[in-house]
């Protein structure tokens, strides 16, 4: 019996489509019902004849991982976690938040898969728990660091990261993957694919920053495979391609069939944005559209080295360009 904690969100739901593919007994947590339909309707944009069938095969659990109770009623049963559940959030005032969704809620599920037994457990981590490297290439053995640079997001990834080491050592076997930004077939307002919502509407400008994007498929296959495997008490980056934030955009850009972007954003403007968009954001009640750790972001450069992985299985990442072809033709809003 498989549970799979966030399973309604972009890679959960990727990761439950692949796992109904297969003779395995699942059962997923939500918090809100609307989004199962969500999940539906990727199960009809990857396979139209058999998403009624395979959507069956998941024993929908509403629960919360704050929620112990909730929980321990969840896992009972359980043999294998994917814990994919987690909050992702640049601004200050959702640090409590972050803190209370992604390092106590993985705690839970380290306690509860402790007491359980579990046989395997895999944790979603990021990126931003990994420290980054000077010349801009990491691995996963660069030292993260905490700084005044350094988002509550990665703060709060890097301290549920860290429940998780902590289970592996009270006797937990378990695997960590740690994905940069994730693109794949689903709603353009969640968080990561909100940029070809912006691209759509005509973005003009650019950053020098890069980073590295994954496909949502590639990220699950790992998963699955890592959990199937002997392998246990590693963490591995799963990143797809590295790319310049102008490249990526413009690839964006033209498989819309708009114009790439032409203006070179200097810093200072980019300060002048985030500051802007706050001022109307408390001024409004609503969510900054660009914030100060996610402006800092858009200029560094960054690039990952996803090699331990690609060895452990043999795995071959898809291409930036299959990635973003997917994710335009699997729009689902």
């Amino acid at each position: 019996m498989i549970l799979v904690t966030g399973g309604t969100g972009l890679l959960g739901s990727h990761l439950l489509f692949q796992l109904a593919q297969q003779d395995s007994q699942i059962r997923a947590l939500y918090r809100d019902e609307s989004r199962l339909k969500h999940v539906k309707r990727l199960f009809h944009y990857y396979n139209f004849e058999e998403a009624e069938l395979l959507f069956k095969k998941i024993h929908w659990v509403k629960g919360d991982i704050n929620n112990i109770v909730e929980l321990d009623d969840a896992m009972d049963g359980i043999d294998f976690v994917y814990h994919c559940a987690g909050f992702v959030s640049f601004e200050g005032r959702d640090f409590k938040q972050l803190i209370k969704i992604n390092r106590e809620g993985t705690a839970n599920i380290v306690n509860c898969s402790l007491e359980k037994r579990i046989k395997k457990l895999c944790h979603v981590s990021s990126t931003a728990a990994i420290g980054v490297e000077k010349d801009g290439h990491t691995s996963e053995e660069t030292v993260w660091k905490n700084g005044k640079e350094t988002s509550g997001y990665s703060v709060s990834k890097y301290s549920a990261e860290k429940e998780v080491w902590r289970g592996i050592e009270e006797g937990l076997t378990a695997v960590i993957v740690n994905p940069c930004v994730i693109f794949g077939a689903g709603y353009w307002d969640e968080s990561s694919l909100s940029i070809f919502r912006t691209v759509n509407s005509g973005l003009r400008f650019f950053t020098d920053g890069s980073n590295s994007f994954v496909d949502a498929r590639d990220v699950a296959d790992i998963m699955i495979q890592l959990m199937k495997s002997p392998i246990k008490s590693e963490r591995f980056l799963c990143t797809g391609e590295n790319i310049t934030f102008k490249e990526l955009i413009s690839k964006i850009a033209i498989g819309l069939n708009k114009r790439p972007p032409f203006i070179n954003t200097p810093k200072w403007l980019a300060g002048m944005a985030w500051r802007i968009a706050y001022i109307g954001a408390v001024l409004s009640n609503i969510k900054p559209t660009i914030t100060r750790d996610s402006a800092n972001s858009s200029f560094k450069k960054i690039s990952y080295n996803s090699r331990k992985i690609q060895q452990a299985l043999n795995f071959k990442f898809r291409s930036i360009n299959q990635t973003i072809e997917n994710t335009i033709k699997g729009r689902l809003d």
